[in-house]
């Protein structure tokens, strides 16, 4: 049957259905846990996007979850950017996971602005291929424009966020994170297309070695802030 004028709109992009996950212009990155791929627009972290991840609490497996994806770029030989992060990370953990610590970056300032204004430009300099977040307290438009910045960049946008979910963002992606009987608990509760599906548990140390299992991927409270760099 040839395609109709509305098979054209609905195979857009941009055009969204309900119930449906969004089909996506540029292509996302695989998470690395087939059954949250599965949820998600495009089958992966959405490039070119903010997503916006609340965290029960910290060291349940947030970071651990983008590990998979962090490995992959830079294999590629693209930075990957942690900004504010609670905690150090730790470099031989991160190793294990298959992440090239010549491409990791890390960032401290004195203040929320200059955070969001650190991803801002770190985004915008088409060199990261994901940014990663930890802010609390940021004003819509600040979010906006992060959002923008990530647009522009075709990069990763991961914001960190450990208090109650807002009720309206400019994040394409919201998920929620939290532990049940030893695994990982992601709710979505915003996706491009709409729907909210059920929660999906995952064992984000199950396909580890041995060795990377048993080390955290960060270790005590962050320094005190100033602008830091780990090669």
């Amino acid at each position: 049957m040839p395609a109709t004028a509305l098979d054209a709109v609905l195979n857009t992009p941009n055009v969204w259905r309900g119930r449906n996950c969004a089909t996506v212009a540029t292509p996302s990155l695989p998470t690395g846990y087939a059954e949250l791929d599965l949820l998600l627009p495009g089958g992966g972290w959405p490039a070119g996007a903010l997503t916006e991840i609340y965290v029960e609490r910290p060291g349940i497996g947030e970071l651990q979850l983008l590990m998979p994806a962090a490995a992959r770029l830079t294999r590629d030989a693209l930075w990957l950017a942690m900004i504010g992060p609670p905690y150090v990370p730790y470099a031989p953990a991160l190793a294990a996971c298959g992440v090239h610590l010549q491409y990791l970056l890390m960032l401290r300032s004195q203040s929320p602005d200059e955070q969001a204004w650190a991803c801002e430009q770190l985004l915008l300099s088409g060199n990261c291929g994901a940014v990663l977040i930890w802010l609390e307290h940021l004003q819509e438009r600040t979010l906006r424009r992060l959002q923008h910045a990530a647009e522009r960049s075709g990069s990763i946008a991961i914001l960190y966020r450990s208090r109650r979910a807002q009720p309206f963002s400019a994040a394409a992606l919201r998920l929620h994170v939290g532990r049940n009987d030893g695994r990982t608990v992601i709710s979505i509760l915003k996706r491009r297309g709409g729907g909210t599906p059920p929660p999906v548990q995952l064992d984000l140390y199950g396909s580890l070695t041995r060795r990377s299992a048993t080390m955290p991927l960060s270790r005590g409270p962050a320094e005190t802030p100033r602008l830091q760099a780990a090669h």
